[in-house]
């Protein structure tokens, strides 16, 4: 399906920002589902385009766009995609983060979207510039365009040997027609010499040194740090405070209350302390003494969550979906599975904290910020600031860590307030603690499974309840209409063949705020799907592997349930594909050392196929992950070294929900505070891992989330292999193993 928009001559400019002749091509990128999702949240205009191509006569090629890089190497890869059609170094095209113009730009980067959205219409754009330029120099030569050809950065002239750069050219090629992005000509991928290599990352000698620069070090002349005493309790307010010690902290500037905005769903208000440095700041919030309105959620705790989970389970939930008679299959079987498998929430814990500094003026406002939004963050500020969101500048930093988390705009919503107070420029910092205990968290979810087989070993019947904290609930104003919208993901069309399929849910009520955590609800509902399927093949009496192939069956194309207008189904060959290729290249059936054992998973999410084996030894109420192996599927490779990178990074994130991280409330607070009690995996605790990518010639899809969901299936699997113990709650404790 077309992913650019028409390009004419109305949208073709020929002039740069500083007045030169330049060649510049405007597009539109795909978004992703996740931030379609985020969209409804921050009300975005869809705009004709969100990325530009600009080729100068000093032969630079510049990317603009709006995409954040944190961390996950699009500011590689999307060059080299340009690069490729454009037929340039791929070190040569320069990325610049478009100003967040919404007129004209298209902010968003979450859902491993990036490069699946962008694959196309940059191809597209690339080749379009292409074929103008080399038009402009077969003109210039009053030669035969196929004798014409471009390389190098710049067009060869076969038979005469002749050669003009591209920035030669730019002038008589801006006066040309821009090709139809529908027909214009692609090179052929068996030709490609960019995309598919190895290549390192273009930031990582600036991480390396020290010279990246990231949110927590944007510096402004005169610029004041705050830090803002949060209710504990989530939706309380401030009652009263005594400013007195905090004034009397060496730094301090001010203090002062901010309100909550969106009754404590959005940012929770508190008392903000105004400091000439971070320190101060620090010391002065701890010295205040606030009298809290701890309101409503002041009961809650994660046991009486829990409570009303089992509750919620004893009834019929709402029906998502309901193929066939699963409930009959059920209860007529003489022999049946069942299981129930719980998570807690879960923060998302970046390396680098919260932070924004914004400087608000009579009549315009400028921001630095670490976002995955930088459109709903210049929103809120000119919101805040009562300014045209056209007179706020939002400088998109790099940042430690997303993961979804920056896709939020609270701490935005706070420094905005505090700069608006201040009259200066601010940072406001948020400390490990509120970051742990502030934050928008995976929901905790309950599910109940039942499956039966019949006498060949198929599945019969397969019936899937939860009862969660629904992501949809909290941020759609409808909805607890459809909480069961952000809850399923690919649960709601497993791969495995049966012909009675009946999937229910029921909405959990609670305080805790909850919104998208890496990779969404595929890293509860991967873990439960796999971790069943290999249930099911312990009462078949059946390898796992061999189990989870037959039940797939003969390869088939299942449609999406959960979002049918994008017609994207899951693919079963290339699902057995990474299973058999994990399997293969970890050894599956081969001997182990005493107490190691193996598991597999295999999943579909964001378009991408993932599988993974792990190793894993269990010894004295403890787990040791040996190895990972894991074949990804995420269609043609753009820079496989990235790709490796990605999941690697997932592998860690999974293993950390799975052996350490549990977000739980007492007293409607968070119980949690750091590092000490909300712990991540130690250098002790990395497995040996091994990604094999699969060099596929589909078009790219995601891959910063599709690692995770596997890991944890896998490494519970193997558990119940090396010691007959199977886990159904997240973290696993001793006591489970036992």
């Amino acid at each position: 399906m077309e992913t650019a928009s028409v390009i004419n001559r109305r949208n073709f400019l020929k002039k740069s920002a500083a007045g030169g002749v330049a060649l510049v091509i405007g597009f539109h990128l795909r978004s992703s589902t996740f931030a379609d999702q985020a969209q409804e949240q921050e009300k975005k205009p869809v705009n004709p385009f969100d990325a530009w191509v600009r080729v100068t006569p000093d032969n630079r090629v510049t990317l603009i766009l709006g995409k954040s890089e944190m961390g996950q190497g699009i500011m590689t890869a999307l060059p080299m995609i340009l690069a490729e059609e454009l037929c340039v170094d791929w070190r040569q095209v320069k990325v610049e983060q478009a100003p967040t113009n919404p007129k004209i730009y298209d902010h968003g980067t979450g859902g491993s979207g990036s490069v699946s959205g962008s694959w196309l219409p940059l191809r597209r754009a690339g080749a379009s510039a292409r074929e103008m330029l080399v038009s402009a120099a077969a003109q210039r030569w009053n030669a035969s365009r196929d004798t014409c050809k471009a390389q190098d950065g710049g067009v060869l002239h076969g038979a005469r040997k002749n050669f003009l750069t591209y920035g030669e050219l730019v002038e008589d090629a801006a006066k040309l027609p821009i090709p139809d992005f529908n027909t214009v000509p692609l090179k052929n991928p068996d030709d490609f010499t960019i995309v598919g290599r190895d290549t390192r990352r273009f930031e990582s000698r600036d991480k390396a040194t020290g010279a990246a620069k990231f949110g927590l070090d944007s510096r402004v002349p005169g610029m004041l740090y705050a830090v803002i005493a949060r209710c504990p309790v989530f939706g309380g307010k401030v009652k009263s405070f005594d400013a007195a010690k905090a004034k009397a902290v060496p730094g301090v500037r001010d203090v002062f209350a901010i309100d909550p905005v969106g009754q404590g769903a959005f940012t929770a208000g508190g008392v903000a302390v105004l400091a000439e440095n971070s320190w101060a700041a620090m010391q002065g919030c701890k010295a205040l003494q606030i009298t809290w309105d701890e309101g409503s959620a002041a009961s809650e705790s994660s046991d009486s969550l829990r409570k009303q989970f089992l509750d919620n389970a004893t009834k019929p939930g709402k029906i998502v979906r309901n193929d066939g008679d699963a409930d009959t299959a059920l209860s007529g079987a003489a022999k049946k599975t069942e299981a129930t498998y719980e998570f807690p929430f879960a923060a998302h814990a970046t390396m680098e904290p919260m932070n924004c500094a914004v400087y608000i003026q009579a009549d315009h406002a400028e921001a630095w910020i670490p976002t995955q939004a930088p459109q709903w963050a210049q929103g809120v500020i000119a919101q805040t600031a009562k300014l045209p969101p056209e007179k706020v500048i939002v400088h998109t930093t790099l940042m430690g860590g997303g993961f979804g988390r920056r896709y939020q705009a609270d701490f935005v919503m706070e420094a905005a307030q505090v700069a608006k107070a201040a009259g200066k420029p601010v940072m406001v910092l948020w400390t490990r603690e509120d970051d742990m205990q502030h934050d928008f968290y995976r929901p905790a979810s309950y599910h109940k499974l039942s499956g039966v087989l019949d006498a060949q070993g198929n599945l019969a019947a397969w019936k899937h309840f939860q009862t969660s904290t629904s992501i949809e609930a909290m941020w759609n104003p409808k909805g607890e209409e459809t909480p069961e919208k952000s809850e399923f993901a690919t649960a709601a069309f497993i791969p495995y063949q049966t012909p009675n399929y009946r999937i229910e849910y029921a909405l959990a009520k609670s305080s805790v705020p909850r919104a998208w955590w890496r990779s969404v609800e595929h890293s509860t509902s991967g873990f439960v799907v796999e971790s069943f399927v290999d249930e099911l093949a312990k009462a078949a009496d059946a390898d796992p592997l061999e189990f989870r192939l037959r039940l797939i069956g003969d390869d088939r194309r299942i449609p999406d349930f959960t979002n049918p207008k994008e017609n994207k189904p899951l693919n079963t060959a290339r699902l057995k594909g990474v299973l058999r290729l994990a399997a293969e290249k970890a050894g599956w059936g081969k001997p182990l050392p005493k107490g190691v054992a193996r598991g597999i998973a295999g999943y579909y999410s964001f378009e991408s196929y993932t599988a993974a084996v792990a190793e894993v030894g269990v010894k004295n109420g403890g787990v040791k992950v040996h190895r990972l192996v894991y074949a990804v599927d995420c269609g043609r490779p753009i820079n496989a070294e990235g790709i490796r990178a990605q999941v690697e990074s997932a592998a860690i994130y999974g293993l950390s929900a799975a052996l350490h991280d549990a977000i739980t409330i007492q007293g409607g607070r968070v119980e949690q505070s750091n590092f000490h009690d909300y712990q991540m995996p130690r250098i002790s605790e990395t497995p040996k891992t091994e990604v094999h990518v699969i060099m596929s010639k589909e078009e790219p899809t995601g891959i910063g989330e599709p690692g995770l969901p596997v890991v944890v299936p896998a490494v519970c699997n193997a558990i119940f292999a090396a010691s007959g113990k199977r886990i159904h709650r997240l973290p696993i404790r001793a006591e489970d193993l036992a």
